[in-house]
């Protein structure tokens, strides 16, 4: 898919990739450009209910206290 840029640096999403990532009238769109390329990703308006639920049965604070110790051992 391919959109062009106005005169006041406007773009519009395409239809297809609104309606695939549930974009609409109002949401927020953050740019990352990693120096070769950008991305454009979708912020939820409640990021935090978004996230609600995607770490279970992952034993994440195991994970976590692992990193520490593994971090405090190389002196981080």
């Amino acid at each position: 898919m391919e959109t062009l840029v106005s005169k006041r640096g406007q773009t519009v999403v395409p239809a297809p990739i609104r309606k695939r990532y549930r974009i609409h009238e109002g949401d927020r769109l953050v740019w990352v450009d990693d120096g070769k390329s950008i991305k454009v990703i979708p912020v939820p308006a409640k990021a935090l209910e978004a996230l609600r639920g995607r770490g279970k049965d992952e034993a994440l604070l195991d994970k976590f206290l692992t990193d520490r110790k593994e971090a405090r051992s190389r002196g981080r």
